[in-house]
């Protein structure tokens, strides 16, 4: 089969996964709702109780958590070839952290979620900016040096975190928790996550061919043409924004910018034009059904989905790694 063609036809088979996740997560719930149902509501005007439902609370919850799980994968695959690390994730410099004090903050001083978003942001940016200071010495930096330092933050905001916690009163401390877990059911605007995924993704795509190369070693892609300090410097930036979007709408969500490009490296290779895009709708598809599952399982108590996410992604990981094992063909 040629390559361009079977290219094309895993685009289309992910493609049509997420659409049917997204599908699913607007039936499920505590007022099923069939499937012709959310059709008509998503596309026509139909009215009643099923179709404000479908629009006010599942439709913008499915979107938001599409477009976060596709960040997060996007992020885990520009920072797998940034830092020549197959164990890279989009919480190992530290923005997760960073995010996570800011929104813990806010939700002790009493803010409500547009407050929390915005000081998860800036706090995701914050971090983003400290690592990228401190891991840029004399000589620049090298794939070790922003990897350590990011360790070396991220542990650090984990300290402040658990601080935080320790002296946060009672009645605050459930909210906290779930943000730290990953939480969907705040969500109410998804358009401006949205628009970051595609703005990324747009801007990431051209690049392609430079990402492969650089996924060969600095020395190779520097051999061949590729400006490799402006390049590491943008791919850095992009999978920062998209972990720090991410992060602030959904909290802290483990494991699908691990998984998921390992998955997709598996199926389509290592073609970053194929990787990118394909990522993005693998770990939008994996959030959005993880979500499904979080507030149905034990309905009407809703699971944090960083648990799903957890709980889906180590075995999968362990299976990955009982693959890449010494001696296995």
């Amino acid at each position: 089969m040629p390559t361009r063609r079977r290219a094309l036809l895993i685009l289309a088979a992910l493609t049509g996964l997420a659409q049917l996740s997204i599908v699913v997560a607007l039936m499920v719930g505590s007022i099923p709702i069939g499937p012709v149902e959310v059709l008509s509501t998503v596309f026509g005007d139909a009215v009643g109780t099923a179709a404000d439902v479908v629009r006010s609370l599942r439709l913008p919850r499915a979107l938001t958590g599409f477009a976060c799980g596709g960040l997060l994968a996007l992020a885990g695959a520009l920072l797998q070839v940034l830092l020549r690390n197959p164990l890279a994730d989009p919480y190992v410099l530290g923005i997760s952290g960073g995010a996570g004090i800011g929104a813990l903050l806010a939700i002790v001083v009493g803010f409500g979620v547009t407050g929390i978003n915005g000081l998860a942001f800036v706090g995701a940016l914050a971090a983003m900016l400290l690592v990228f200071g401190l891991a840029h010495g004399e000589g620049g930096w090298t794939q070790s040096r922003l990897l350590l330092t990011g360790v070396i933050v991220a542990a650090g905001c984990g300290a402040v975190v658990t601080l935080m916690l320790a002296i946060a009163p009672e009645d605050r401390l459930r909210g906290m928790l779930f943000w730290l877990m990953g939480d969907l059911s705040q969500t109410a605007e998804p358009q401006l996550v949205l628009s970051v995924l595609a703005l990324l993704l747009l801007i990431t795509l051209p690049f392609a061919r430079e990402l492969n190369l650089l996924a060969r070693g600095a020395d190779v892609a520097q051999a061949l043409g590729v400006a490799v300090r402006p390049l590491r410097r943008g791919v850095y930036l992009a999978a920062s924004l998209a972990t720090a979007a991410a992060v602030t709408h959904a909290g802290a969500i483990g494991f699908i910018g691990l998984i998921v490009p390992h998955l997709v490296r598996l199926a389509a290779g290592n073609d970053q034009r194929l990787l990118l895009p394909a990522s993005v709708l693998a770990g939008g598809s994996l959030l959005v059904v993880a979500d499904t599952l979080a507030r149905t399982l034990l309905a009407p108590q809703q699971l944090p989905v960083g648990v799903l996410t957890a709980l889906i992604g180590v075995p999968v990981f362990l299976f990955l790694l009982s693959r890449a094992a010494p001696g296995r063909g």
